[in-house]
């Protein structure tokens, strides 16, 4: 159907990269002057109002609720808030407390690989062969060095190890975000966004304030960052991905795992002067290796171009 993804597209897809490899430097600096609970439920909040202003202004309805494929929407919508949103920001807010942003970043190559084994079992047609099996155990291997053995034989005293598994765990969430996102029944992307930060926002803000109090104003270079969260990774790269998915297809819009963790090192380590682990990188190729393999389509007959 289409000739390629176009110039459009790839500059899209770039810039979505880029958002989402700084929104982990942007953590960094907003932790100086906020808890890390507070930050997600910063950026969700900020996020969710946007959304919701793009929606009205584009004459876009949120899920209707008075039926029943209303309501599996709304289930799923709080299925995503929560998998997609409210837990991971909490686990990477947190996890960044002990871990370098670049660290953090490098996790997120790890979503495709869980998402390999949850489709084969919960999404209809997508089966794990023998090439996307090798692949997945060697981006596997790469989340082993990426962790470093001590941190699953950690008695609980060592935060930093706690927080490389919580960065782990909330590029598991994302997976099953993502698989739940898949299986929603169709309805306009923009709403079902909308929606899903709507109940992350209802969801995270009860337990910020319980967890950390009602925040203190920050200084600016904190409250910039925390804006910045809300209004770009969280916002506009949901229009973005709107947008791509639509025009060029979601395989194409998958290659931005590659990118995420490329940037997020960058950013890390040339901004933040940030000292990352030394297995860092062998770890990264390890898992982008994995994830290049499993997504390499096989060769088909000669007519396809």
């Amino acid at each position: 159907m289409h000739d390629g993804p176009g110039t459009l597209n790839w500059i899209k897809l770039l810039f979505l990269g880029m958002i989402w490899g700084a929104s982990f430097m942007a953590v960094s600096v907003a932790l100086d002057g906020l808890g890390p609970v507070t930050i997600a439920a910063a950026r969700i909040t900020v996020g969710a109002l946007c959304l919701l202003a793009i929606i009205r202004a584009m004459g876009i309805s949120l899920p209707p609720i008075t039926n029943r494929a209303g309501r599996l929407i709304w289930a799923c919508a709080f299925g995503m808030g929560f998998f997609s949103n409210a837990l991971p920001f909490t686990l990477l807010s947190w996890g960044q407390t002990h871990v370098a942003s670049g660290f953090a970043g490098v996790c997120m190559a790890v979503v495709p690989l869980f998402v390999l084994p949850l489709s084969h079992f919960l999404v209809p047609g997508e089966h794990m062969t023998l090439r996307r099996s090798i692949g997945f155990l060697t981006g596997f291997a790469g989340v082993v060095v990426l962790i470093g053995l001590e941190a699953f034989s950690s008695a609980g005293t060592d935060f930093e190890s706690l927080a490389r598994l919580a960065c782990l765990g909330a590029a598991l969430c994302y997976a099953v975000g993502s698989i739940i996102t898949r299986l929603c029944p169709s309805v306009n992307m923009l709403s079902l966004s909308a929606a899903a930060l709507s109940c992350a926002a209802m969801m995270i803000v009860p337990a910020a304030l319980w967890a950390e109090g009602v925040p203190q104003l920050p200084e600016t270079t904190p409250l910039a960052a925390v804006l910045y969260l809300g209004l770009l990774p969280t916002a506009l790269a949901q229009v973005l991905l709107v947008q791509i998915a639509r025009s060029a297809g979601p395989s194409f819009l998958s290659t931005v795992n590659y990118q995420v963790p490329v940037w997020s090192v960058l950013f890390g380590a040339t901004l933040l002067n940030e000292t990352l682990p030394p297995q860092l990188f062998a770890a990264l190729v390890l898992i982008l290796g994995g994830l290049l393999l499993s997504r390499t389509p096989r060769r088909r007959a000669p007519a396809h171009s």
